[in-house]
C-alpha cells in the first residue's frame, strides 16, 4: 500500500468501523480478518473517488428509487452507464416501445470468429423499475445532459469468451463472456402475453448472451447456501428481497450507496481465486475507466458534476486503473473484428429476464409491485422518457438546478447499518387483505373451489409463516406460499397453478412492445402491406379471414402472408386453405400472432429490406451451402415458384440442382429427388407448353447418372432398398422423356442386365425392372416366385423378397395383380408350420411402406377379391383360371406314361430313394399298370422333357 493510501485510510471516516471489525476478528479468529478490513477499504475508496460512483443492482426496486432521487437532487451533465458502448443509438428509441424491451445486437456474417460460431445476439434487457432505465429517461429528455455508454463492445463480449474467440486469442484470452447479468445461451425464441406467458415469455430472448448492470450474487456456492439457510428463504431472490431491497428502499443516499459497495466488495473477495470470470471482471473495470478518462480528456466533462453508474460488483474495484488519477494507466483497448453488427430493440417480458439471468420465478413482478407500492407511497418523483407507451406521468418537475449540489462530505452509515436493528415494517393488513381476497377471486375463475375460508386461512398462515421466518410483516413470498398451501392442495383444475395466479395478481408477466417508428423496415413493411386486413397490433393471437372470391384485392396480403408462414412459422399459422404446385384456395383462415412474436419479425428485419429479399437469400444459402443435395436444391426450386414467381431465380435454382445431382456419389437421396421431381415435372406438364432448360437437363443427368450407378448400386450393402427402387423409379418413369431429349434405352438395360444383387429384396427389385423393360416375361417371374416357395432353404426369406417386390410397385406400378398374387399364393401353399415363424417378419416388412406402397395393395386387392364371404366359397383366382394345372389324378397318354406303368419297381425304388410313398391307383383303361400320381402330374406340366426321353428309347 503506498503512502498516500496508508495517509487516506487514517482520515477515512470508517477508521473505527475498521478498528472494530479487526478486533471482533482477532478476538474470534485468532488473527486480524484481511476480508472484513478490506471491505471497508474498497467502501473508502469508491466513496473517495472525485467522479461519483453510484452502484447499482440489475432490475432493484432499491436502486432505481435511489437513483431517482439522486438525479433530482444532483443533477449531473454527464452520465457514464456501464452498458456496452455501441448500443448508444438504441436508447433514442426507447421512447417509441412500451416497456420491458431489450436492446439488441446481433450478427450471421462473422469476421474473426470460428467457423460455425455464429449467429451471435446480444441483448441488454431494460425495465422501468431499473437505475438505468432512470439515467436514461433523465439524460434523453434533458438537452444539457450527455449519456455516455463506457462497457466493452458487442464484439468485445464474444471475443473475450473462449467459446467464441479464434483459436489465436482464445489461448491469450482465457475469458469468459458473461460478466454481470450474462448468460449462456438459452432456448429459442418463445412468445408470451400478459397474463399468461410466464412458461413462453421465458424465452422471448432465445440463444442470445445478456448483458445487465449489476449481477450481485455470490459467486461461492457455499456462500450463497449459507446465506439461504440462515435466512430461511428458498432461493437468491428472496434473500435479497427480504435483506436488501426492503432495508435500502427507504434508505438515505449515503446509506445505499456505502450498502452497495460493502456488498459488492463482499462478494468480490469471497470469489473464487484465478477464476477466468474474475479476469474478466477486471479487464471490464480497465476498459469502462479507460473510456471514462478519454471522454473527459476529449470534452473536458467535471467530475464533479459528473455521475458513474455501475454494478456494485465493479464498485468495489481494485485494479490499478481504478478512478479519474490511476496508479497505472497501461491498458490498450483490442481493435474490434470485422464482423458486421446489426442493431435493434426486441420485446422482452419478466419471465424471460428471470430465465436469461437465473433469477426466481416471479422475482421481476415483484419488484415492479414494489417499485409502484413505493411510488404511490411518495417514495421518489421517477423519470419517464416523454412519449413512452404504457408508462404512467407522475409528478417530480425536470427543471434544471441551477447549480449541482455539492458533495458531502463522506460519512460512516454503515456503522448504524450494521449494529442496529433492523428497521421493520409494520404489517399492511390492508395489503395483506386485498391479496387474499384478489388471490381467492383469481382462483375460483381457474377453476380452484376457493371460498372465504380460504381468504382467511391465507391470511393467517402468511402472518404465521412471516413470524416463523423472524418477519414483521409478510411479504409477497410468505403471501405466495401461504395461498398454495390453503388452495391448490393437491389438484391443479387448470393450466395455472396458485404460484401463477399469485404472479399474475402481483403483476404478472408484463411483455414490452416495439413501437411502429423503431422497428427495421421489414416489420414496418409487413405491417404497412398488412393493413388492409384490419389487425390490431397487440400481443394477442388475431384470427384473419380472407375470402378472395368475395375480396379479390386482399390477394397480396394473402401471398405475404403465405412467405411469413414460409419465414415465421410460429407466428403466422393458416387453419384453413393450401398453397402448393398446382392448388390455391380461394378461402383462407389464419392465426397471426406478429406482435407477440415480434421479437422474430424485427430478426427477420436484420437479414432484408422486404420479406421477398429474406426469402430469395433464403433459398439461395439453402442451394448454394456445403452440405447441399440435388433434393434441396429441388425444395428450393419449389418455393421458389410457390411463394416468389420468379423466373430468374427459378431457373438457377434449377441448374443448381442439376449440378448437384451429377456430383452425388451415393444414391442415398434419390428418394427424395425423385418425389420433389415428379411433382415439379407434373406442374410444368399442366402449366407450361414446354419444360424449362433446366428442367431438361435434370432429366437427361438423372437418366446418365442414375443408369451409371445402378449396377453398383444393387451390390452395394450401404445402399438400402429404397435408395436402388428410388433410381429405378427415375429411370423407368422418366424414360420417354430422357429419350425424348436424346437418351438412349440401351444404356438401362445394360445397367439392369449388369446387375448381380445378392440380397434378397433387391433381387426381386431387379426382376421386377426386367419384367418392366420385356427382358423376364410374367410367367417366368410367376415360375420363379413359386420355386422360391418350393424350396424350404428360401421360405424363411420370403418376406424380404416380398419387400422388394412392395418397394418395386413406385417403379413399376402395373406390378400391384402379381404382388397381391404372390402373397396370396404363399399363404395358400405354405402350411401354417412353416407360415406362422415368418408372419411376424411379414408384417414389419409391409408395415415399412405403409404409408406408400400398402395403400396400392389394398386397392388391388379389393379389385381382385369378392366383396362379400359368401362368394368366397366359389371365388377362383384369376392367376389359376390363366394356367390351369392337370389333374392330381389323371395319367397322360404316351411311351413314357407307358413305360412307368409297366415297370413300377422302378418308380418305387426312387420314391423310397426320396422318402415319398408310393401309392399306386387302380389303372386307367389301357394302361399296362398302376400310375404315380406325383410323376403323373410332373409329366403333365413338363411334357417335353417326357417327349424327349422317349425318343432317346426308341
Amino acid at each position: 500500500m503506498s503512502e498516500a493510501t496508508e495517509a487516506m485510510t487514517d482520515a477515512s471516516p470508517f477508521r473505527a468501523l475498521r478498528d472494530q471489525l479487526g478486533a471482533a476478528a482477532a478476538e474470534f479468529a485468532g488473527a486480524p480478518a484481511e476480508i472484513l478490513s478490506g471491505m471497508v477499504d474498497d467502501v473508502d475508496r469508491a466513496l473517495a473517488e472525485k467522479l461519483e460512483v453510484f452502484p447499482v443492482c440489475h432490475h432493484s426496486p432499491a436502486s432505481a428509487l435511489s437513483m431517482a432521487r439522486r438525479l433530482r437532487e444532483k443533477r449531473p451533465k454527464t452520465i457514464y452507464l456501464e452498458l456496452c458502448e455501441d448500443l448508444r443509438p438504441l436508447l433514442e428509441e426507447l421512447r417509441n416501445c412500451r416497456l420491458p424491451v431489450a436492446l439488441q445486437a446481433f450478427a450471421t456474417d462473422l469476421d474473426g470468429f470460428p467457423p460455425g460460431a455464429g449467429p451471435l445476439s446480444v441483448v441488454a434487457p431494460i425495465t422501468e423499475a431499473s437505475a438505468e432505465y432512470q439515467a436514461i429517461a433523465y439524460a434523453l429528455d434533458d438537452p444539457g445532459v450527455e449519456l455516455v455508454l463506457v462497457d466493452r463492445s458487442v464484439d468485445h463480449v464474444f471475443r473475450w469468451d473462449p467459446e467464441y474467440a479464434s483459436p489465436e486469442e482464445g489461448a491469450s484470452a482465457g475469458k469468459d463472456g458473461g460478466g454481470d447479468g450474462a448468460a449462456a445461451p438459452g432456448p429459442q425464441a418463445g412468445t408470451a402475453d400478459d397474463t399468461a406467458g410466464g412458461e413462453d415469455g421465458a424465452a422471448m430472448h432465445g440463444g442470445a448472451v445478456g448483458v445487465e448492470i449489476g449481477d450481485l450474487r455470490p459467486r461461492f456456492a457455499e456462500l450463497e447456501e449459507h446465506l439461504l439457510h440462515h435466512g430461511r428463504v428458498r432461493h437468491w431472490s428472496e434473500w435479497w428481497d427480504q435483506y436488501v431491497e426492503q432495508p435500502l428502499a427507504g434508505a438515505d443516499y449515503d446509506t445505499y450507496r456505502q450498502v452497495m459497495v460493502m456488498i459488492g466488495s463482499l462478494f468480490r473477495r469471497l470469489a473464487p481465486s484465478g477464476a477466468d470470470r474474475v479476469a474478466v471482471d477486471e479487464d471490464r473495470e480497465r476498459y469502462m475507466w479507460t473510456r471514462i478518462r478519454e471522454h473527459q480528456a476529449a470534452t473536458g466533462a467535471d467530475p464533479a458534476e459528473s455521475l458513474y453508474v455501475c454494478g456494485a460488483f465493479h464498485a468495489a474495484s481494485r485494479v490499478a486503473e481504478f478512478g479519474t488519477e490511476p496508479e497505472s494507466d497501461g491498458f490498450a483497448i483490442t481493435p474490434r473484428t470485422g464482423t458486421s453488427w446489426l442493431y435493434g430493440l426486441i420485446p422482452s417480458s419478466h419471465s424471460a429476464i428471470e430465465a436469461q439471468f437465473g433469477l426466481a420465478g416471479g422475482s421481476v413482478s415483484i419488484a415492479a409491485a414494489t417499485w409502484e407500492k413505493h411510488l404511490s407511497a411518495g417514495g421518489a418523483a421517477p423519470f419517464v422518457l416523454k412519449g413512452q407507451k404504457g408508462a404512467r406521468k407522475r409528478g417530480g418537475g425536470r427543471g434544471r438546478a441551477k447549480a449541482p449540489a455539492a458533495p458531502a462530505p463522506a460519512a460512516d452509515r454503515l456503522t448504524g447499518f450494521l449494529t442496529g436493528p433492523p428497521a421493520m415494517d409494520p404489517l399492511d393488513e390492508a395489503e395483506l387483505v386485498g391479496w387474499c381476497v384478489d388471490i381467492v377471486r383469481l382462483a375460483r375463475r381457474n377453476g380452484y373451489a376457493a371460498s372465504t375460508a380460504d381468504a382467511i386461512a391465507v391470511y393467517e398462515t402468511s402472518v404465521l409463516l412471516a413470524g416463523m421466518r423472524n418477519r414483521a410483516r409478510p411479504t409477497p413470498y410468505d403471501f405466495q406460499d401461504a395461498a398454495i398451501t390453503c388452495i391448490e392442495k393437491d389438484t391443479v383444475p387448470g393450466r395455472r397453478d396458485v404460484r401463477r395466479l399469485c404472479e399474475i395478481l402481483l403483476g404478472g408477466d408484463r411483455v414490452g412492445e416495439v413501437g411502429y417508428t423503431a422497428l427495421p423496415p421489414l416489420a414496418q413493411d409487413v405491417y404497412d402491406r398488412l393493413e388492409p386486413l384490419d389487425m390490431p397490433r397487440k400481443n394477442g393471437v388475431n384470427r384473419v379471414l380472407i375470402d378472395l372470391r368475395a375480396e379479390p384485392e386482399l390477394d397480396p396480403c394473402s401471398r405475404l402472408l403465405w412467405r411469413l408462414r414460409r419465414l415465421l412459422p410460429g407466428a403466422v399459422r393458416p387453419i384453413t386453405g393450401a398453397l402448393e404446385l398446382g392448388e390455391r384456395s380461394l378461402q383462407e383462415s389464419w392465426d397471426v400472432s406478429l406482435g407477440r412474436d415480434q421479437r422474430a419479425l424485427i430478426e427477420l428485419g436484420y437479414e432484408g429490406v422486404t420479406v421477398e429479399q429474406v426469402l430469395e437469400q433464403r433459398l439461395r444459402t439453402a442451394a448454394w451451402e456445403p452440405k447441399a443435395t440435388a433434393a434441396s436444391a429441388l425444395e428450393a426450386v419449389e418455393e421458389s415458384i410457390l411463394y416468389l414467381d420468379s423466373r430468374r431465380l427459378t431457373e438457377e435454382l434449377g441448374e443448381r440442382a442439376v449440378q448437384l445431382l451429377s456430383a452425388e456419389r451415393t444414391a442415398d437421396g434419390a428418394p427424395e429427388v425423385l418425389r420433389r421431381f415428379r411433382r415439379l415435372l407434373g406442374h410444368y406438364r399442366a402449366t407450361e407448353p414446354a419444360l424449362p432448360a433446366w428442367c431438361e437437363a435434370f432429366v437427361t443427368t438423372g437418366f446418365a447418372h442414375y443408369c451409371t450407378m445402378l449396377p453398383t448400386s444393387f451390390t452395394d450393402q450401404d445402399t438400402g432398398v429404397r435408395q436402388v427402387a428410388a433410381m429405378l423409379g427415375f429411370l423407368l418413369t422418366m424414360e420417354n422423356t430422357a429419350l425424348a431429349l436424346g437418351c438412349e434405352r440401351t444404356q438401362l438395360e445394360l445397367a439392369v442386365k449388369q446387375s448381380h444383387p445378392a440380397e434378397p429384396a433387391k433381387t426381386a427389385l431387379l426382376w421386377a425392372a426386367e419384367s418392366r423393360l420385356d427382358l423376364l416375361p410374367m410367367p417366368e417371374l410367376r415360375r420363379r416366385c413359386a420355386e422360391l416357395l418350393d424350396n424350404p432353404l428360401v421360405v424363411p426369406a420370403f418376406p424380404q423378397y416380398l419387400s422388394g417386390f412392395v418397394q418395386a410397385l413406385s417403379p413399376v406400378p402395373m406390378l400391384a395383380p402379381f404382388v397381391v398374387e404372390a402373397i396370396s399364393d404363399a399363404f395358400a401353399r405354405l402350411p401354417d408350420r412353416v407360415l406362422l415363424p415368418w408372419l411376424p417378419s411379414l408384417i414389419t416388412t409391409l408395415k415399412e411402406h405403409a404409408g406408400e406402397m400398402v395403400p396400392v395393395l389394398i386397392r388391388e386387392a379389393g379389385r381382385t377379391f369378392p366383396a362379400s364371404l359368401p362368394a368366397l366359397d366359389a371365388w377362383v383366382p384369376p392367376w389359376a383360371e390363366a394356367e390351369p394345372a392337370a389333374p392330381a389324378g389323371a395319367v397322360p397318354a404316351g411311351p413314357v406314361a407307358d413305360l412307368l406303368t409297366g415297370h413300377p419297381a422302378a418308380s418305387d425304388a426312387v420314391a423310397a430313394l426320396l422318402g415319398v410313398e408310393a401309392e399306386w391307383p387302380a389303372a386307367a383303361p389301357g394302361a399296362g399298370g398302376p400310375a404315380h400320381p406325383e410323376a403323373a402330374a410332373l409329366l403333365a406340366r413338363h411334357p417335353a422333357p417326357a417327349g424327349a426321353v422317349a425318343a432317346l428309347l426308341g
